[in-house]
């Protein structure tokens, strides 16, 4: 069954709507931080794509045919590659930095994912995400995982309850707490490979 998040058009009449408050705040947010070479992970729709500061090179990977299509119309130029974030086509440490909006909680397999994406980035390079996860309040956190079935399908794959700052800090990344914030069930970080840090 095809959810939301893979028909083009609907997904972007949503976010539309999403990105008049928080959510186009820290898209913006986490655009503009992003320097030299650059990987839009998940890159759907192409929202991210016109906001990256002047100057930045950004090569935008979606597994989604249709939805690359919608991007490439968004932003003309951009370099637009066909791809899972599982399996990037890219060589090692390539990246300055990677952007992730609203994706992972999409990934078949996160872990994987933030892998390869630790296997793109430059040493010194950064992550920088934009996520809804699980909540830290408990009941939220429960019906989170009550709805996560009919969410999933209804979605296309979106699961609301994933841990996925968690994962982040599992895949040997370190979280910039002075750049983290957290509102609900959002939330926006930069983070760093962990021993570039030491």
């Amino acid at each position: 069954m095809r959810g939301v998040e893979q028909i083009p058009w609907l997904y972007d009449a949503l976010a539309a709507l999403a990105e008049r408050g928080e959510i186009g705040r820290w898209r913006r947010w986490l655009t503009a931080g992003a320097q030299g070479r650059t990987l839009d992970v998940g890159t759907g729709t192409g929202r991210n794509l016109p906001l990256f500061p002047a100057g930045t090179f950004v090569v935008a990977v979606d597994p989604s045919l249709s939805a690359l299509r919608r991007a490439r119309r968004r932003a003309p130029g951009a370099a637009v590659t066909a791809a899972s974030v599982e399996a990037l086509p890219f060589r090692d440490g390539v990246f300055d930095t990677i952007v992730s909006s609203l994706a992972f909680c999409s990934v078949p397999d996160p872990a994987r994912g933030l892998a390869e994406v630790r296997r793109v980035l430059r040493r010194s390079g950064h992550l920088r995400m934009l996520e809804h996860v699980r909540s830290v309040v408990p009941w939220r956190a429960r019906c989170q995982d009550l709805i996560q079935p009919a969410w999933t399908r209804i979605m296309g794959g979106c699961h609301p309850n994933r841990e996925t700052e968690r994962a982040v800090e599992a895949a040997g990344f370190r979280i910039d707490a002075a750049e983290r914030r957290a509102r609900g069930g959002l939330r926006r970080f930069s983070a760093s490979v962990a021993d570039s840090m030491s």
